[in-house]
């Protein structure tokens, strides 16, 4: 960690938990010790659940792991459909990736752009591998490879706008529960559309390149993920200022790619699947089952060269 990174810590935000709920322990005092002890024996089982999956609604999958996170495929077997570019407005087609099956309930759904010059097939191994962990993916094709962050961030907007109520999977999503993921100005246009968007529930640009250095607007959790090695969008004139300049009471987290370049994200990489398949868990799902990949904070290794965070988890 650089000198002067600051982590800070706040208190946990659980969305799906009402405030003022009084807990089962806590409703068995107030009873007969027999029917207290009856109405303890049948919570046991319940209480025994992981932190976050036993009463969250949104939680999809076993009990994460090390291994789970990091793995090329999670446990949703995923179909995948063609979107074109003649079919849709406001973005350029693209591909949908979504677990098969029907009995799990609603998921969350995450839109991801391209860079500069680049094609949804240069993110495309991201849609495959978010789904399968219990996700609806698009990965989008803009409307012109030269389009800048701004269009970018209109586009991923439409395309999660597709996806909830045009698409043929759009039964199988929440539209409460949405994210933006993007390469380079695909990146910055992620930033923009947390921007425009309060109502996004996380956002994750990928050596984000963007003119404008400032996001205090963001109300969104950022996971901002940066390079060591970009000579494009190089960390101290792109990522580290978006990170710093988001607010500090913002869920946030900046990690920095060891020895990685501009171009890390387009191909598969398993530091950059794992945290943002764990911010996306968190902040999507509300599963706090995935709060140990996150905070404390990573050490740095050989894969990661920095991690700054506000850790409210």
């Amino acid at each position: 960690m650089r000198p002067g990174a600051a982590q800070h810590y706040l208190l946990p935000r659980h969305r799906h938990r009402p405030s003022g709920r009084t807990s089962t322990v806590t409703r068995a005092r107030r009873l007969r010790a027999p029917l207290a002890a009856a109405l303890l024996a049948a919570a046991l089982p319940a209480l025994a659940q992981p932190a976050g999956a036993a009463d969250n609604p949104y939680a999809r999958g076993p009990e994460p792991t090390t291994a789970s996170v990091e793995a090329a495929r999670g446990p949703f077997a995923v179909a995948q459909t063609s979107v074109s570019r003649y079919a849709v407005s406001g973005f350029g087609g693209g591909t949908v990736y979504y677990p098969t099956t029907t009995t799990a309930g609603t998921f969350g759904a995450v839109a991801v752009s391209p860079g500069y010059t680049a094609r949804q097939s240069s993110i495309a191994w991201l849609g495959p591998r978010l789904a399968s962990q219990g996700f609806v993916v698009i990965t989008i094709d803009t409307l012109s490879t030269y389009d800048q962050p701004a269009s970018r961030g209109d586009q991923l907007r439409a395309a999660l706008a597709y996806l909830t109520q045009r698409s043929s999977v759009r039964a199988r999503i929440d539209p409460t529960r949405l994210a933006v993921v993007g390469h380079s100005m695909g990146g910055g246009g992620a930033l923009e559309a947390a921007k425009d968007d309060p109502s996004l529930q996380a956002a994750v640009p990928l050596t984000g390149w963007n003119l404008d250095k400032t996001w205090p607007e963001v109300r969104t959790p950022t996971l901002v993920i940066g390079a060591e090695d970009d000579g494009v969008a190089p960390v101290r004139s792109h990522s580290e200022p978006f990170y710093a300049s988001l607010p500090a009471t913002l869920d946030k987290a900046y990690l920095e790619l060891r020895g990685a370049g501009h171009l890390a994200p387009t191909v598969s990489n398993t530091t950059i699947a794992t945290y943002t398949l764990s911010w996306l868990k968190r902040f999507v799902d509300d599963d706090l089952r995935y709060d140990r990949f996150l905070c404390p904070a990573p050490a740095t290794s050989t894969a990661i060269a920095e991690y700054r965070s506000t850790c409210p988890y």
